[in-house]
């Protein structure tokens, strides 16, 4: 991201947006109705963010991670989250090796580009809780050895929030360290007729062709550093951050890492968008799944019906936006 103005580290944003639209519609091939979907999904990915996704079973939350996986050319593993599940299944372990006579580390299912943590909230917190040096540091510690993890390396994990029996829930210092969290949601008509229609014949994740692949992934990576953010846009995401924390049905409000979250996935959407220069549209776009894991409603504020999706749309109603932004990107009212 950078302030120097439009013609800072050019990119060819309209062609990027095309191939980025290549790759949704090769996902789009298997889950089928959820374009916006797996925008969003490569959002994250562009501004090297986690994803939660909390939904009910069976709304294709696995085919979102490995059909995205497979169409960039990505390695990806699914750990199914248990309450027995111990960090060394997850990280790996020093296992003796007989023939060098000494101890030799085993890297578990982490070691990849994406991991579909399915289920997160049925493992203990001590499960919990090993995601967490990988997902802010891209590497993990086992008996005091630091091991890197595979670049790039994501999250994507999966929860039922419908069904709370035997699970631990989130603690907000780990719901912080993802960058969005959304849900697949259930298929119109049309795409369930489609999907009930080729049942059994449809094509498989693991059949979908590369499309972009490890280049597309650095190209995009340097588009949504060189994306243009003008003052007066960096000033419409922080008014929404103080507003979060100053509204009376919130406990607390976003932090500045939160902040940050909210500004980097701005500029990967606009970048989605053709565009190498941020407007508040953009930061309209992503808020609500980027700060609404992130903030605590009151007990009142619950009871009164009101969650933290509500709030966020009835703070991007009041805050004002910018109508006017520098370096010549106009920004639209709202």
């Amino acid at each position: 991201m950078t302030s120097a103005g439009p013609e800072a580290g050019h990119v060819p944003a309209t062609a990027l947006a095309h191939e980025l639209e290549q790759v949704a519609a090769n996902v789009g091939s298997v889950l089928y109705g959820k374009l916006d979907v797996v925008r969003l999904a490569l959002t994250s990915l562009a501004a090297g963010g986690h994803l939660l996704i909390e939904d009910s079973p069976g709304v294709g939350k696995t085919t979102l991670a490995k059909a995205l996986a497979q169409t960039l050319g990505l390695s990806c593993r699914r750990v199914q989250f248990t309450a027995d599940l111990l960090p060394s299944d997850l990280l790996g372990a020093m296992i003796f090796d007989r023939e060098r006579s000494a101890p030799v580390f085993h890297p578990g299912p982490i070691f990849t580009n994406i991991l579909l943590a399915d289920e997160l909230n049925r493992a203990s917190p001590k499960a919990q809780s090993a995601l967490l040096e990988a997902m802010e540091e891209g590497q993990v510690s086992v008996d005091g050895v630091t091991h890197p993890l595979p670049r790039p390396f994501m999250v994507i994990a999966t929860q039922n929030p419908f069904d709370s029996s035997g699970t631990y829930p989130l603690p907000f210092s780990q719901r912080d360290r993802f960058l969005m969290r959304l849900a697949v949601g259930l298929p119109g008509r049309a795409a369930e007729d489609r999907l009930l229609a080729t049942s059994g014949e449809r094509p498989r994740p693991e059949d979908l062709g590369v499309v972009g692949g490890a280049a597309l992934l650095r190209t995009l990576e340097a588009a949504v550093s060189a994306v243009y953010v003008a003052p007066e846009v960096r000033g419409y995401v922080l008014d929404l951050v103080e507003a979060t924390r100053s509204h009376p049905d919130l406990l607390f409000g976003a932090s500045p890492r939160a902040g940050l979250a909210l500004l980097r996935t701005s500029c990967a959407f606009a970048v989605t968008s053709g565009r190498d220069y941020l407007i508040p549209d953009d930061v309209k776009a992503v808020a609500e799944v980027v700060l609404g894991h992130r903030l605590a409603v009151s007990a009142a504020a619950d009871m009164g019906g009101h969650s933290s999706s509500s709030l966020v749309a009835a703070i991007l109603a009041s805050v004002p936006v910018p109508v006017r932004v520098q370096g010549g990107a106009a920004a639209s009212r709202g």
